[in-house]
């Protein structure tokens, strides 16, 4: 599928800004299930860009006004094209034991995805989780698909539940929260288990999304697909290194295998990693933010 992306980030300052500066991640990556066609990132006002690629291979735009400012905006305008890239049966079949093994042969590669993370801890309720799903005989493949598949039952999607900051065991606790907060809550289980897992963020075509870009006709025919949904700004899934290497996308807001409906911005051990954008300022305060995407699929 091709799609084209736009991604506005409005700040508005309660006066005005003496000095901005910001480090923004919003250029879609290429791999294995994504093509990059083009990005431009366009600020208002403008203002000379800086990029490089970050410890997790994320691309990062940075840029500094040093000049007098009340209001902020950023345009990113992306196409891509996404493939099919089934992970192999083969690692899928193996047990959790075996798995274990296979990992603990390369410690330095997958530390960050094994070991907490400032927003992904450990605790009781997550370990009881990691020993339930994952028993050693277990086959792997099948038993991160019931991870993923308990995490979308037993948590409601539910806007505005949680902070940014609510812990994994909050939400496991208030049973509810974002597309974050299931993509994390996932992760804190699979480390648990000794199952190197890593964070998600860009977009999902989501069925609304779908729908404004089809004809009156096709969109009044009934889709046998269960609806995806997501943030209107950013959606939040999980990466899964199975053995051999291959990188497992996986959503559990939706219950299923990330695919050609969604584009991959970055990666990291948790959204700290993540954050489309981050800046400090000088003079004033954010009086209001907002960020909206609108994506339109060009082609199946």
């Amino acid at each position: 599928m091709q799609f084209r992306i736009h991604h506005r980030t409005h700040y508005r300052y309660a006066g005005a800004a003496s000095e901005s500066f910001m480090e923004v991640r919003l250029r879609p990556m290429t791999n294995a299930r994504q093509t990059l066609l083009s990005h431009r990132l366009e600020s208002d006002p403008s203002c000379n860009l800086h990029a490089y690629t970050d410890y997790f291979g994320n691309h990062v735009q940075t840029f500094s006004l040093v000049h007098r400012h009340t209001e902020l905006v950023l345009d990113s305008y992306a196409e891509v094209e996404t493939h099919a890239a089934p992970p192999p049966e083969v690692a899928l079949e193996l047990s959790v034991s075996e798995a274990r093994q296979l990992y603990r042969a390369e410690p330095l590669r997958f530390f960050e995805f094994l070991n907490p993370s400032p927003a992904i801890q450990f605790s009781a309720a997550v370990n009881k989780l990691a020993n339930r799903f994952f028993r050693p005989g277990n086959d792997i493949g099948p038993s991160i698909l019931a991870l993923n598949h308990w995490i979308y039952t037993n948590l409601r999607y539910v806007t505005g539940s949680t902070r940014i900051d609510t812990t994994v065991d909050e939400v496991l606790t208030q049973k509810k929260g974002v597309c974050q907060d299931f993509a994390q809550a996932m992760i804190a289980v699979l480390r648990s288990a000794e199952i190197p897992a890593r964070y998600l963020v860009g977009y999902i075509e989501t069925d609304a999304q779908r729908d404004a870009g089809q004809t009156e006709a096709a969109a009044k025919t009934p889709s046998k697909r269960r609806p995806l949904i997501g943030a209107a700004e950013s959606h939040a899934w999980v990466e899964v290194c199975l053995p051999g290497g291959h990188w497992w996308a996986l959503d559990p807001t939706n219950d299923c295998v990330a695919g050609e409906r969604h584009v991959q911005v970055a990666a990291g051990r948790d959204y700290h990693d993540c954050t489309p954008t981050r800046g400090v300022f000088k003079g004033t305060h954010t009086e209001r933010l907002t960020a909206a995407v609108d994506m339109r699929r060009l082609s199946d």
